[in-house]
This record gives structure tokens, sequence and C-alpha cells, in this order.
């Protein structure tokens, strides 16, 4: 493996780089976007419960905000238990932007570096073919500097491919599941807010 970034040249590193980024981001996305600790099972059951026997206490809406990204939407839906419909939904979105900003972390770098990697290896290219023309000469051509720059050329097309498809598939797919986690979120929320008005009508 060494021997191979020897002969591919210093634009490999570039390269290099970017796939660490990459591979770090798409590990820690596959960690912080589980359904599990995004849109736990059962909670928003379970905080119909707590409210139908206790009301929205502060302690119970701090304990719901901290809980998950779903416990969020629905604490914000609770802080404003006692007002219209049309403000809680409200406040839901509100609170909603802000946890879709934050599901979404990390994943413009991902995409970026999808996008730019193929460019790092045409850079690679461009600077293997300056290589190539650099071993012409008067007395003949240098067969050293033509291997390298053949070497240089190919490599970091590769590697620059070999980087950016795994890249925009992990992008593609965790836009994909955050996109999910949303619907999901904002339908439970909902159902949240028609439960609270629908039990205050039956009364």
């Amino acid at each position: 493996m060494l021997s191979i970034i020897e002969a591919a040249g210093w634009p490999i590193w570039t390269i290099i780089i970017a796939s660490i980024i990459s591979l770090t981001i798409t590990i820690e996305r596959f960690y912080s976007l589980r359904a599990a600790l995004v849109v736990p099972k059962g909670l928003l059951a379970q905080t119909l419960q707590q409210l139908r026997r206790g009301g929205a206490s502060r302690d119970m809406v701090a304990e719901l905000r901290g809980h998950s990204p779903l416990g969020r939407l629905l604490a914000a839906g609770l802080r404003q238990v006692n007002a219209s419909r049309d403000v809680m939904k409200e406040a839901i979105e509100d609170e909603g932007r802000i946890v879709a900003h934050e599901l979404e972390r990390y994943l413009s770098t991902l995409g970026t570096i999808a996008a730019m990697s193929p460019l790092l290896g045409l850079l690679g290219t461009v600077i293997g073919m300056i290589e190539i023309f650099g071993s012409q000469s008067p007395t003949g051509t240098d067969p050293r500097v033509l291997a390298h720059g053949i070497s240089v050329a190919l490599y970091n097309t590769a590697f620059g491919l070999v980087v950016a498809i795994p890249s925009m598939i992990f992008y593609r797919y965790f836009r994909a599941r955050v996109d999910d986690f949303l619907v999901e979120m904002e339908a439970q929320a909902v159902r949240l807010v028609e439960a609270i008005h629908g039990d205050r009508h039956g009364d």
C-alpha cells in the first residue's frame, strides 16, 4: 500500500485525508441516526399516559426534551399544552426545524467530499500529465519520469472515484434516513396534539 501511495505522488494525500473524514462521518452518523435514539418506540404512548395521569409538569417536559429528538418535539408541544391547536403545531414545527438541522449534521461535509473527490483525482491526473510531458526532452524520453507521471495520473483518478462513490451512497442513504425520521416525528407530534385537544373537547 505504501508503494502505491509513493507511486501516486503527493496529490493522493488530499484524497486520503478526504477518505478519513468521510469514513469518520459515516461511522458517526450510523451510530447517531439509529431509530432507538431518534424515534424511540412507545415514547408517545408513555407521554400521553403520564400527561393524563399527572399533567404536563415542568420536570416531565424537561425530561422529555433531553430524552431524544422525538422527545424534543413532544416537549415543544407540551410547553404549549394550554394553548390552541395551531399554537401547539407552530411550536412543534419551530422545534422540528432545529431538530432537522441537527440530524443533518455533517451530511453537507459528506456530500462535499463525494463531489470533490473526483476533482481531487482529476487534479492528480493533471499533475501526472504534466510530469509525462516533462519527461520529453530533446535527447529523448526519460522512462522513469514517464512511468511516474502515468502512475500519478492513474492512481489519483482511481482513488478519487473509490472515495467519491461510497461517500455519495452514504450521503444519499443518510439524507433519506433523516427524511424518514422527520416524517415519523411529525406524525407522532401531530397525534399528540390531536390526542390532547380531543381529550379536551371530550371533557
